[in-house]
């Protein structure tokens, strides 16, 4: 199977890595890297010093050492096309891909930033907006791309409403160590991904102020709670979100020490600015750009989301660590089971 990975970021080069392994055979894999540079200094020390310095690339991984004039070409001679880039360049990615025979996939998880007074997008809003045809879904799920890139047991989802897509998701990243479960629902695979990472800002939070283990679980199940509710407001289905793409993400992103999003949190209760905390990280922490997209979404369906909102305060810089936790624990009480939204239609 031909495969063309375009982002040569963390992630992008761990599914990279992983599908050019023999499983019994490795694929034919491509990556592409939109800088020049880093793409040729891969190619040269088959590894990525960037963001995986300590995997080495496996030898049957192509590197695409020209960003711009190659692409076309490149996309021409695929079965499987796999966006690798951060959320932000996702739109013009898929721009770039609209001409592609083949199916076309993303792995970003959050929410496009709002332009000009419109509402940020979830990536198939985005692919919708765009009116571009072709098959195309999501690859989502629990997990972190240095452990994937060094083959460590690895359960995804991957989302599409054609069962070509998924079944082509299946073809080239199922394996001894990636395990790839199938789903219709592109809607709540990525509200999942996407507010995970906004969640995990809190739970990084609850752990760098040491308020204990009963307060991080009480913290994830309610995120859970928000995370579901403006899921099934967005079209999405309920059980989606007892699955990887849901529970499983955001359990791992709001506890693994891997996690940039909860370091984000972390730090923020250390005393640290949101400057200092991100320009530490050295990658993107997508909760800290999507976080006011998503309550923004939430206000527009009149979905209550508090700790979102604390988060939000938290990064606007109008309330501090302390107070944030103080404004949620000072809520009033609510029945732990409330009445969901219909999805759109029903």
């Amino acid at each position: 199977m031909k495969i063309a990975v375009l982002g040569a970021g963390a992630w992008g080069t761990a599914l990279a890595i992983s599908a050019s392994r023999p499983s019994p055979a490795p694929h034919e894999v491509t990556l592409w890297a939109r800088n020049a540079q880093q793409a040729a200094d891969m190619a040269t020390e088959r590894r990525n010093s960037r963001y995986l310095p300590d995997v080495a690339l496996p030898p049957a991984l192509q590197i695409c050492c020209d960003p711009v004039e190659s692409l076309a070409g490149l996309l021409a001679r695929q079965d499987l096309i796999v966006i690798g880039t951060p959320m932000s360049a996702l739109r013009g990615m898929l721009q770039a891909t609209s001409s592609a025979q083949a199916p076309v996939a993303w792995l970003c998880k959050g929410f496009e930033a709002p332009v000009s007074g419109s509402v940020g997008l979830l990536g198939h809003e985005i692919r919708a907006s765009l009116g571009v045809g072709g098959e195309y879904g999501v690859l989502s799920g629990p997990s972190f791309a240095l452990e994937v890139a060094r083959g460590q047991p690895t359960a995804l989802v991957a989302a599409s409403a054609s069962a070509a897509v998924r079944e082509a998701l299946v073809a080239a990243f199922h394996g001894p160590a990636l395990r790839i479960y199938a789903s219709e629902d592109m809607a709540g695979v990525e509200v999942g991904g996407a507010v995970k990472n906004v969640l995990a800002i809190a739970t990084g939070l609850c752990d760098g102020l040491g308020l204990g283990l009963n307060a991080r679980a009480a913290l994830i199940t309610r995120g859970l709670a928000e995370i579901t509710r403006l899921g099934v407001a967005l079209g999405a289905r309920t059980e989606t979100f007892m699955g990887l793409s849901g529970l499983g993400d955001l359990v791992l992103t709001a506890t693994g020490d891997l996690s940039r999003n909860r370091k984000v949190g972390l730090m923020l209760a250390q005393g640290l600015s949101l400057t200092q905390a991100v320009a530490s990280l050295g990658h993107v922490a997508e909760g800290v750009y999507c976080a006011r997209t998503v309550l923004q979404r939430a206000r527009a369906l009149q979905i209550d989301m508090p700790i979102t909102q604390s988060v939000v305060d938290l990064l606007d810089g109008r309330i501090q660590p302390a107070v944030a936790v103080a404004a949620l624990m000072g809520r009033g009480p609510v029945a732990e089971v409330r009445d969901l939204p219909p999805p759109p239609g029903i």
